[in-house]
């Protein structure tokens, strides 16, 4: 499924010095534009696609329940019915794959790829890569292609930890402390290297990194001296991103960790507003039209609307996946435009 008819002016950006150098050699008619997204467990995806809580009460799940996709989409036919503004599902309720969206994704130790639809977050579920790349697929003639790196349990001031942040005080395996962040750099350019092997009908493709998608904090929020330093490590990872993948004025959308909704307080509301300080020019002029921050608070659900009352995992609610993603790729598009 792809929409057409609509536009947007991509940022062209560096190919990766020596990165590429195969491939951007290689004629290709339509330019492919890559989208990272990153982060832990809540862009791994744990938005349920068919089960949700069961309206009638208790908590037993069913089919199109409560806070499922399925549900979510049949509450919103006019916009993502078969017929709607942005169509999710077929005629006869199969959920679309978009041929113009390739993902290729690490949800926790399972490798996947292929064209987008749901099924590329944990357990079969989705992560915000879902609502992202049907934005940015429907804003875009080219084709687009997402590399998800995500893993759960994973914080930012040691698991992701940027170079520029030298060496933590904080508990763990010295080997292990900023290794998820040199993962995602590895798997980013292993997929960009070798596209063709991944990507067939991709092969020969020139690559331009579009932009990168943060969905990340649980962890960081959960011990105080993590979230002291969050706005630095913020910072030294997008222009460490930035300098290893060759893309200086590389587009980042961060989304805030928001899944307690408007119950949302201490270290976590804190962190929730470091985030969202780095969309904000005056707070952080050296970002200034290139980042930008996602309010995703109010895409929290109950635990009565939603399949579970793990609050971590937004309570399992698809629709609260689903909505994640979607904002952050309209903050990509407007970043991009």
């Amino acid at each position: 499924m792809r929409k057409r008819g609509l536009s947007m002016k991509f940022m062209t950006i560096a190919v990766v010095v020596g990165l590429m150098s195969g491939v951007a050699s290689q004629a290709a008619s339509q330019p492919l534009k890559v989208f990272i997204l990153a982060g832990q467990s809540n862009m791994v995806g744990h938005g349920k696609v068919e089960e949700g809580r069961d309206p009638a009460g208790g908590k037993k799940e069913v089919e199109g329940g409560l806070g499922s996709l399925r549900y979510f989409v049949r509450q919103h036919e006019q916009q993502y019915g078969a017929r709607g503004k942005t169509p999710l599902v077929d005629s006869a309720g199969k959920w679309l794959a978009r041929d113009n969206v390739y993902i290729h994704c690490t949800a926790d130790a399972a490798k996947m790829k292929g064209l987008l639809t749901v099924g590329f977050g944990a357990g079969g579920w989705i992560g915000p890569e879902f609502g992202f790349g049907h934005v940015v697929g429907n804003a875009s003639r080219d084709p687009v292609l997402i590399i998800k790196t995500s893993w759960g349990g994973k914080s930012l001031g040691f698991d992701f930890r940027p170079p520029s942040s030298g060496k933590s005080k904080f508990e763990g395996n010295p080997e292990d402390e900023g290794k998820y962040y040199r993962e995602t750099i590895r798997i980013v350019k292993d997929v960009c290297v070798n596209l063709g092997t991944y990507f067939p009908l991709l092969a020969g493709s020139k690559i331009e990194l579009a932009g990168f998608g943060w969905h990340q904090g649980w962890n960081d929020s959960c011990e105080p001296k993590m979230v002291a330093e969050y706005d630095r490590n913020m910072a030294n990872f997008i222009k460490d991103v930035r300098k290893d993948l060759g893309a200086p004025n590389l587009p980042f959308v961060i989304a805030d960790t928001g899944m307690e909704g408007e119950r949302t307080k201490g270290d976590r509301a804190k962190l929730c507003e470091i985030q969202m300080s780095f969309g904000d020019p005056k707070k952080h002029p050296e970002f200034a039209g290139t980042v930008a921050s996602v309010e995703s608070r109010g895409f929290a659900r109950p635990v009565e609307q939603s399949p579970s009352g793990f609050g971590y995992h937004w309570n399992h609610n698809g629709e609260s996946h689903y909505l994640i993603g979607e904002a952050m790729g309209q903050a990509m598009v407007k970043l991009l435009k």
